[in-house]
């Protein structure tokens, strides 16, 4: 009973931000490459390497008109271009434009974009690039606009442009003392030529009101909390109909048979709808399986459960997650594996070595589990499908939906909502294809398909489970002379292309060929591990069992070395010193320019210090209780933690304290750096404490939060304390916030552990692992 599979539902596409030369520099792909929604990267040959917004698909705009309409009584309206899921960005990027325009925020109105990258530049709310990519182009859309409207003043007074300036929210004429608002200029300078790029005046950083500030707080915020912020789950459609979705439970599985004839007497069931099966690779598409469309959700519940389906569950049918945990411990214990880097001679000074050390260290599949799982809502009229989705990658939604329906693009139009959570996930929009499919079933009728917890603990993209083995040689003083790491993991590739068994230069860049440490024989092998199930990004990414393993091995030598654990991890690091990422066969640079966003030790050791100093480390603590320290480098920022635990005699954790700094260059939003990092602080500890996913016979075992567990108030941090390290002036290249707290924080809890118990913890999740201090 499978329906017809759609045309061109795996297009070739390309990964953002890395050209076709780096992408197979020491991969040998077979068929298609495929990633991320990013056309024409691949295909760039031999033109100049692009990086940072001059990558990404679409790049950028920064022309006033399209993010800026000011109204008749002052009313100003900025376009927010990327998708809001409690990171603040519907607040600071628009602030950045109030703040170079004049404005006041009081008189300020926040307009979400809908998916549109021809006209607003990339929208890719991922890799904590929006404020990093964008800050630029805001504050070019500002002064421009700014610039337009005092033009528009000194025409109308008859004056020389040079003569008027802006105050907040009007123009001024300082020698006649006259003023107009922006309401009585807007139609005026709406009508002028915008000012060319290199005749902007931007203002200085002791000019601005809201940049750096640290008091502009969510515009969303009073609506988040009271109930009147409208998510994905929240719109509502004259005469619109709810569905969910059955899901092969295996990844590959399709649809052998199905008898819907229990379900279509459920009251509300109004129909039964095969959404056909996609081919290898998963891409984005939807896994396939039986839609419920019914008048309420119950009804589709309900229906849903009354199927009888005949799965076929495919080739995948026999991953268990404890026998791949042992076939990957296998392969990191034997050398071999695709080689990554190699600098001197590893293996001869690990033979000659004082003392050698070794450890294993191993993560489990995650899951993003957004607070808002996955929900879509669709509508066909007259050729044109219209959506509403809580999406972090509108354009990918669109020209995927597009596909699926063979529409144009320009007949697909999403609108973006606000997101209850998105951590990665919701940038893989199989749920508006979905929507869309079983709103054309319907002949065009609104349609909003609606994930269960469990279906999106049993159907995500789940971050890679991992093991990492690290094996250091020192020589008589301790100093590390030798570094093999072997990190093996299913890729992200996988999803895109299912012959991939090795990390992708992206995967790579994540903290593992690109260590800054000062080690002369340092070699990276990277051996194969074949992916089971939809593999996909996370906040951070694989940065995540990276700086896990990275951080706790440094603390096992120093501990092992009877030196202090942050003393030794500056050691480690060695002196300040700017690192060619390239040098360090790191292709990638979070798609930065290597030479503007070299890798700066000299920034990582100062937040090491900085939070060493402000948790006042190494301070006397009873039986117990201890501190641990971790630091790493990723989205082109530095940050580093101090965790403080302490474990009762009947093995149960509590975490007084935790410090964390961050080096992301200039501090834009402080308010939302710090609100991020606190989120980063929470989520690390969570992960390391709880979080795991496993699988038997193909299938997720856990099914709620009963099974796939977060931690509660009780079992956060009674202090998080959050220190922003901050730069020197404007043009220090931004770095990004919104991933980089995640990392060095299960390092730190675990080496904190170790210092109130004695106890190394070398697998998440912690769980029950404690035992009594």
């Amino acid at each position: 009973m499978n329906a017809k599979t759609p045309k061109q539902m795996t297009p070739e596409v390309a990964i953002s931000n890395i050209s076709r030369r780096r992408l197979l520099q020491g991969f040998a792909l077979s068929g298609l490459v495929l990633a991320v929604g990013v056309p024409g990267v691949l295909l760039a040959g031999d033109e100049p390497e692009k990086f940072g917004r001059d990558a990404m698909p679409h790049g950028w705009t920064d022309d006033p008109l399209v993010f800026v309409a000011i109204m008749a009584d002052g009313t100003v309206k900025i376009v927010c271009h990327r998708a809001e899921m409690g990171q603040g960005v519907r607040t600071s990027l628009p602030m950045v434009v109030a703040d170079e325009l004049g404005a006041d925020w009081a008189q300020v109105e926040i307009v979400q974009a809908p998916g549109d990258e021809p006209k607003y530049g990339n929208q890719n709310t991922d890799g904590s690039r929006s404020m990093r990519h964008f800050f630029m182009p805001m504050r070019n859309v500002g002064a421009a606009a700014r610039m337009m409207l005092e033009a528009a003043a000194a025409a109308h007074w008859g004056v020389a442009v040079a003569e008027v300036k802006t105050g907040v929210h009007e123009v001024l004429h300082p020698q006649s003392g006259r003023s107009l608002g922006f309401g009585e200029l807007a139609e005026a300078a709406s009508k002028l030529e915008v000012p060319e790029r290199d005749q902007l005046q931007l203002k200085t950083a002791e000019q601005f009101r809201y940049i750096g500030k640290g008091k502009t707080h969510l515009v969303d915020g009073l609506d988040m909390v009271s109930g009147k912020a409208i998510y994905g789950i929240d719109v509502t459609l004259p005469d619109m109909l709810h569905a969910v979705v059955a899901r092969p439970p295996v990844l590959g599985g399709k649809v052998a048979d199905y008898d819907a004839t229990e379900a279509l007497k459920i009251p509300g069931v109004l129909k039964v709808v095969t959404i056909p099966a996609s081919p290898p690779p998963a891409y984005f598409n939807p896994l396939g399986g039986v839609g419920v469309i019914a008048t309420n959700t119950w009804a589709a519940l309900q229906g849903r459960k009354a199927l009888k389906i005949t799965w076929d569950h495919g080739e995948h049918a026999s991953y268990n997650s404890p026998q791949f945990r042992a076939e990957m411990e296998q392969s990191a214990r034997v050398k071999g594996g695709a080689v990554v880097r190699d600098e001197g001679d590893v293996y001869r000074a690990l033979e000659t070595a004082a003392h050698t050390f070794s450890a294993e260290y191993y993560l489990p599949h995650l899951s993003q589990v957004p607070m808002e799982p996955p929900v879509a809502t669709a509508r066909i009229v007259d050729g044109h499908c219209e959506l509403w989705a809580p999406v972090q990658d509108p354009q990918a939604g669109r020209d995927l939906v597009a596909r699926w329906l063979e529409l144009d693009a320009d007949k697909v139009t999403v609108n973006v909502t606000l997101l209850g959570g998105g951590f990665g996930r919701k940038s893989k929009p199989d749920y508006m294809v979905e929507a869309a499919w079983l709103s054309r079933s319907m002949d065009g009728q609104a349609v909003k398909v609606t994930w269960t917890r469990e279906d999106d603990l049993h159907h995500s993209y789940f971050h890679t489970v991992s093991v990492e083995r690290i094996e250091a040689g020192v020589d008589g003083d301790g100093k590390p002379v030798a570094w093999l790491h072997r990190t093996v993991a299913p890729p992200i590739l996988s999803t895109f292309d299912d012959s991939a068994l090795v990390k992708m230069p992206i995967e790579l860049g994540m903290g593992v060929v690109n260590v800054p440490f000062a080690i002369d024989n340092v070699r990276i092998e990277n051996p194969e591990a074949k992916a089971h199930t939809r593999i996909g990004w996370f906040r951070s990414v694989s940065n995540v069992p990276h700086a896990f393993a990275i951080q706790s091995f440094v603390s096992e030598m120093a501990a092992k070395l009877d030196r202090d654990a942050k003393d030794y991890l500056l050691e480690v690091i060695g002196p300040p010193r700017q690192l060619n990422p390239a040098k360090l066969l790191d292709s990638w640079n979070y798609g930065e320019s290597p030479e503007e966003y070299p890798i700066d030790t000299g920034r990582l050791r100062k937040v090491v210090e900085a939070v060493a100093d402000k948790a006042d480390w190494g301070k006397s603590l009873p039986k117990g209780r201890g501190q641990g320290i971790a630091a790493h480098y990723s989205f082109v920022s530095y940050t580093a933690a101090v965790v403080e635990v302490e474990v009762d005699e009947d093995g149960e954790l509590s975490i007084p304290r935790v410090d964390i700094a961050i080096d992301c260059g200039p501090a834009i939003n402080p308010e939302r750096i710090k609100s991020q990092l606190e989120g980063a602080v929470v989520m690390g500890i969570s992960l390391a404490m709880l979080g795991e996913i496993t699988f038997k016979d193909g299938a997720v075992e856990q099914n709620n939060f009963d099974g796939y567990q977060l931690s509660r108030m009780a079992d956060a941090p009674a202090e998080i304390h959050v220190h922003i390290v901050p730069a020197d002036d404007y043009d220090v290249p931004l770095g990004g916030v919104g991933e980089p707290g995640l990392p060095p924080i299960a390092p730190a809890l675990c080496n904190a552990i170790f210092a109130a118990t004695g106890q190394r913890i070398r697998a998440l999740p912690i769980a029950d692992q404690l035992e009594p201090a």
